[in-house]
């Protein structure tokens, strides 16, 4: 990056963390460090909620998903409004009568203290390993800007984000969330504008929109059902109403969001807000990962884009034959783009299908060969199953965009993971004190001890995140791997809340017995098949109810 760019970057991230500790005074009880003493409008609420979704993840490997698998990633959504619609309706009045800190604080109300402690546990399990996988998103970052090591800019990035979250609490994270996600949406903006003009003077908006769709860019919606697909509409329906509906109505992270809110009414519009906004958001953030690839129709990409691991690999014996035949086909696919781009405009229906079929046939021979890099890599003792789809928006920022704007859209990055690992970490620290450590470990102690607690807490977190963001390197497409990790422990979560909401007659005990046939049903259906991750949340959920009930029906002494 240039002087401009580190500028840029500077002061939108310092300008940021210091607008949210500004906002964050007062935030010296309990209540206001965690819940924000219930002050926050909708708006703030529903601006928290995205960016704590929106993680660096979100724009590093969503749009190189994009390049490399189209846009059927977007289908994954579909359920969002459903489960938002749900939870309205029967969560988040619950969870505001009953003034919980957390939502395992309603589990005790409900059912027993033991069943309270499991849930607890679950989420700390799941929601620790995934604040790690945020965090090594910027790792990824300078590591393609300045060949940092990774574990430094983990370290780093951990070091402010537990430095803010420490000092201003609930509300600190809120509204720098706000105006990350302002910051957000304006490099998001400024990114495809600057493919379109980046594009050949001949190649026009409607032609990149079709090229994108001839190689299979644009398939956001795929009817085909198989339950080893990932991305189809009927797993995004169903198994992603239930992972929503886990995230949402389970999720301390995202609970903790809307039970800040000054009334019932306002946790709902923030959470309605997010059904109407989330999926037009993710098509925006996919269709310029379609359009990066338009890009480098024209303007040949490197044959891998981990410049690491291709420089790696350029001594083996095998690489000169793999990069002839590679840059062949990006000759052959340039040059029949073109040709199909013209043929439409002219409107020749059979030249237009010729090229077409050229056109393919280069993109399939480019794919061919850019695995066979990747298996060499493997071969030459690189990690195994190894892609570089987290690196592909990266290298087109760093590579093309103008100056001060790639220091713009690096900030767009750090803002996204900075708001998603706080509030992550937030919620770990909230989990930990009030379920574990003031109901268990120190009872009876006055609000300034706990509020001290809650802040060591967060500090312990932050650094368990970013130990455990030296491994997530190894989980392949970051995006991919944050939602498979949580669909391990979701469905489990989900079926206790569908018992304490739904079935007034199930016991703690039931329950309890309902969670852990659930999850080892979940574990080893990952284990053991070849089932979708999007699938894991409906099947430990069914487990879950139609065990308790089991219990509770079936053998009813046990069941109470």
């Amino acid at each position: 990056m240039r002087p401009l760019d580190w500028i840029v970057l500077v002061t939108t991230l310092f300008s940021i963390v210091a607008y949210g500790l500004y906002r964050s005074r007062g935030s010296n009880t309990v209540d206001r460090y965690l819940l924000a003493g219930k002050t926050m409008p909708w708006y703030a609420m529903a601006l928290s909620i995205m960016a704590t979704q929106a993680s660096a993840i979100t724009f590093i490997s969503t749009t190189g998903q994009a390049y490399a698998d189209g846009m059927r990633f977007v289908q994954f959504y579909f359920g969002l409004p459903i489960a938002m619609v749900v939870i309205c309706a029967t969560v988040v009045p619950v969870f505001h009568r009953t003034k919980v800190y957390t939502a395992y604080e309603y589990l005790e109300q409900r059912f027993d203290s033991k069943t309270r402690v499991l849930g607890s546990l679950i989420f700390l399990c799941q929601r620790g390993l995934s604040a790690g996988m945020t965090i090594y998103a910027p790792a990824i970052v300078f590591s393609v800007i300045l060949g940092w090591p990774e574990r430094m800019t983990t370290s780093m990035m951990g070091a402010v984000v537990v430095t803010y979250t420490v000092l201003g609490g609930i509300k600190a994270v809120t509204w720098s969330d706000v105006q990350q996600m302002c910051v957000i949406f304006l490099g998001l903006v400024i990114a495809l504008v600057t493919v379109f003009v980046l594009l050949p003077s001949s190649v026009h908006f409607s032609d990149a929109v079709y090229l994108a769709g001839a190689a299979g860019r644009l398939n956001a919606v795929t009817t085909t059902f198989h339950w080893s697909d990932r991305f189809n509409l009927w797993s995004g329906l169903f198994g992603g109403t239930f992972l929503f509906l886990s995230y949402f109505g389970c999720d301390q992270s995202q609970v903790q969001r809307y039970l800040t809110g000054k009334s019932i009414s306002q946790s709902r519009l923030s959470l309605l807000f997010n059904a109407v906004a989330k999926i037009p958001m993710q098509f925006f953030i996919l269709f310029i990962g379609a359009m990066v690839f338009v890009f480098y129709l024209f303007v040949q990409p490197p044959l891998l884009f981990q410049h690491a691991e291709l420089s790696r690999i350029q001594g083996r014996p095998e690489f000169p034959a793999i990069e002839q035949e590679y840059n062949q086909a990006f000759a052959h696919r340039r040059d029949a783009a073109l040709a199909l781009a013209e043929a439409r405009r002219a409107g020749d229906s059979g030249a237009e299908g010729h090229s077409r079929e050229a056109f393919q046939s280069a993109e399939k021979e480019i794919a061919d060969t850019r695995v066979r890099a990747e298996h060499l890599v493997e071969a030459a003792g690189g990690e195994k199953g190894f892609t570089d789809t987290n690196y592909i928006f990266l290298s087109f920022v760093t590579r093309y965009l103008p100056v001060g704007i790639v220091g713009l859209v690096i900030a767009v990055i750090f803002a996204a993971t900075m708001s998603a690992s706080s509030g992550e970490i937030n919620s770990l620290a909230t989990v930990t004190i009030v379920d574990l450590y003031r109901r268990y470990l120190k009872r009876g102690q006055s609000d300034h001890h706990y509020l001290m607690a809650s802040r060591w807490a967060t500090l312990f977190w932050g650094v368990y995140a970013v130990a455990f963001a030296g491994f997530a390197g190894r989980l392949g497409s970051l995006i991919v791997a944050v939602n498979k990790v949580g669909s391990l422990f979701y469905g489990t979560l989900l079926g206790c809340f569908v018992l304490a909401f739904g079935f007034r007659r199930v016991r703690g005990t039931a329950t309890f017995v309902g969670m852990l046939v659930g999850e080892t049903a979940i574990l080893s259906t990952a284990q053991f098949t070849d089932v979708s991750w999007l699938w894991y949340n409906p099947i430990g959920c069914a487990v879950v109810v139609a065990t308790a009930l089991g219990v509770t029906y079936l053998m009813p002494r046990h069941g109470e």
